[in-house]
């Protein structure tokens, strides 16, 4: 890892923070991922708030194409010359996409992007027959990481979660993903509608059994502007819900499986690069309809935000001048702790203290009160060598990473 450190600046405002008049300033860059956001899929789960879209019929893919080589050649001057590390087809159903359209979408990243032969490529897929089918394809065009979204093993909770699949397509399709490529992850949910933890149990031991070399766990929750939120389904209470938590837990670390963050367990040398990359404040270009970027320059850190609705961003990006991009800010010193702590809590054994300097620009000094709180209430380990919580500060995230929200 490069070693940032702030850039002494004269005239800079005298607030313990390096940078060019009081903004952080960088002498080398975070590693940089890259997502592309897939939005269609075949029926929208009632539990699910992504920026997707339910699309009948043949999707417009030579459109979308043509549109998300526009939108990479708008974003290029961004990041000309920095290496990609990892790559993230995500949705929607990227899996809907022909192998031959991710061919040519791997294709334009090695033409425009400085893309190492080996980089982690990633792509989320659904266990339909029919796009399982395709696994062979995308293995050929250079995706060496599958992500499944099983979500469970029992046909009555795959029925209540709106998914089009069932139990045996979702098997047929795992073992369809490990002939095609060697890194394959499971996703599964738990604290699903009236599921026991008998049940529970059962989904993650049959998961296990697979021998795939990552599972991403996640406890089902009710989000806003979904159908779930607005009509609920009877989920486990609290203590049934943690008490599925400690033994998905335990029945995945006694596999073998290393929980590095709270909702994601792999085997030695399995860890998702692309993940981590976000959970240690990494850069990431995302283009595609709703995708976010965080950008790294030497004296600023910008988001940006694409137009969500495909149809919407597809015209935007093909007119060109940056017209797609419809949010553009640079974060504050107050952004850049809340969203560094934000992400670097989730791993088990966090991050070291000097990384938030050399993500952010920052002094630590910048977070030091939080840090005080949060030790005193038991969240956070204290020393600043290494910014980890507590195993209460894990149980309870979300009330360590509000200490640092100014």
């Amino acid at each position: 890892m490069k070693r940032l450190v702030p850039v002494p600046t004269p005239g800079r405002e005298d607030d313990g923070r390096p940078g060019v008049r009081g903004k952080p300033g960088l002498v080398a860059l975070p590693p940089l991922s890259l997502y592309v956001h897939v939005p269609w899929c075949v029926h929208k789960c009632p539990y699910c708030d992504f920026n997707s879209h339910e699309r009948s019929g043949e999707l417009p893919e030579e459109a979308y194409l043509q549109a998300l080589q526009a939108d990479l050649e708008q974003a290029v001057p961004d990041v000309w010359g920095r290496q990609v590390s990892t790559v993230f087809f995500g949705g929607g159903t990227p899996s809907l996409l022909s192998a031959e359209a991710i061919d040519r979408i791997i294709g334009l990243f090695r033409a425009y992007l400085n893309l190492p032969p080996d980089v982690e490529i990633t792509l989320e897929a659904n266990p339909g027959t029919a796009e399982a089918a395709r696994f062979q394809g995308y293995a050929q065009a250079g995706v060496n990481r599958i992500s499944l979204g099983i979500q469970s093993f029992d046909d009555d909770k795959l029925r209540r979660l709106g998914r089009i699949h069932d139990a045996a397509q979702a098997r047929a399709a795992i073992e369809m993903a490990q002939r095609a490529v060697d890194r394959v992850n499971l996703d599964l949910m738990f604290a699903l509608p009236e599921q026991t933890l008998g049940e529970c149990e059962r989904d993650v031991r049959e998961a296990l059994a697979f021998g795939t070399g990552h599972l991403s766990l996640y406890h089902l929750t009710l989000e806003p502007n979904t159908v779930f939120a607005k009509y609920p389904p009877r989920v486990p209470d609290d203590e049934l819900s943690a008490a599925m938590q400690d033994r998905v837990a335990e029945l995945a670390q006694a596999a073998g499986f290393d929980r590095y963050e709270v909702s994601a367990y792999a085997r030695p040398n399995q860890a998702c690069q692309h993940n981590l990359n976000y959970w240690r404040f990494g850069d990431y270009l995302g283009i595609g309809p709703g995708a976010h970027s965080k950008i790294s320059f030497q004296d600023r850190i910008t988001r940006q935000a694409r137009a969500r609705m495909p149809d919407a961003w597809m015209r935007l990006a093909t007119e060109g001048a940056g017209k797609h991009v419809v949010e553009h800010r640079e974060l504050s010193h107050d952004d850049l702790s809340f969203e560094f702590m934000l992400n670097a809590l989730r791993l088990r054994e966090g991050v070291e203290g000097g990384l938030f300097i050399e993500r952010t620009g920052l002094s630590l000094m910048a977070i030091l009160p939080a840090i005080h709180r949060a030790v005193d209430r038991g969240l956070l380990e204290p020393g600043l060598d290494r910014i980890r919580a507590t195993p209460r500060g894990w149980s309870f995230l979300n009330e360590l990473q509000m200490e640092f929200l100014a």
